[in-house]
């Protein structure tokens, strides 16, 4: 039985939910509960809700196999990176509800959905490898060039700059920002609008448009993961 991910199909719209009952830690087993859950929406042909738990969305990989390094904290890694590629090239509309902080991996997956609504509060949504002695992963920065205002992509990737929640709308992080109380709802309302859509076309217009950006993911992550991981 799943304890890190709650799936729930609601007037056609699938909603997942990570919840580890603490800062949602991007594990292995995360990682696989999360697969599967995109696989029942995929099955369900849903549009999809992907949301954190109270204050936080998610504050990134797990800290204990990163520090390890090796094959499993590769393996981690790169199942992390290869579900933001999925989640991008998804063919139905992924609304991410970011319902607090959105920290490292937590901010690529973030940047991998079609639409955003962040709580208001003391959040801070930041990519901070280069701050905690991290080489930017360049798979990481695609996801983030192809999201971010060019100079807030440079802040973000190079100054580990943190962001609030109302100046992460400002620079492309979020697409809007709620009461904390309201950010599920104006998610799922927001993935119903988009549902109407032709989703056949909505399918074909996403794979035109980030296929360059999918492609450039997928070499960066065959180059950078194909052996154990480390901290270089």
């Amino acid at each position: 039985m799943s304890t890190r991910v709650e799936y729930q199909l609601r007037d056609g719209i699938a909603e997942i939910r990570m919840d580890d009952g603490k800062v949602n830690a991007l594990s292995l087993e995360m990682f696989g509960e999360l697969g599967a859950a995109f696989d029942r929406a995929k099955s369900d042909r849903a549009a999809v809700v992907l949301s954190g738990r109270e204050g936080v969305f998610s504050a990134g990989f797990d800290l204990r196999v990163l520090r390890a390094g090796g094959v499993d904290a590769s393996a981690m890694v790169r199942t992390g990176f290869e579900l933001a590629e999925r989640i991008l090239a998804f063919p139905s509309p992924v609304v991410i509800a970011c319902t607090g902080h959105a920290i490292a991996m937590g901010a690529f997956l973030l940047c991998s959905g079609d639409y955003r609504v962040g709580a208001q509060g003391p959040y801070k949504v930041v990519a901070n490898e280069v701050a905690i002695g991290l080489t930017f992963p360049r798979v990481g920065i695609e996801i983030l060039r192809q999201r971010l205002t060019p100079a807030a992509f440079n802040r973000a990737a190079m100054l580990a700059e943190t962001f609030a929640p109302d100046d992460a709308v400002a620079v492309g992080f979020l697409d809007r920002v709620v009461a904390p109380a309201d950010v599920r709802a104006a998610a799922h309302s927001a993935a119903a609008q988009f549902a109407t859509l032709d989703l056949g076309a909505h399918a074909r217009t996403k794979a035109v448009a980030r296929e360059g950006v999918l492609a450039a993911m997928q070499e960066s992550i065959d180059t950078e993961y194909a052996g154990p991981w480390s901290r270089s």
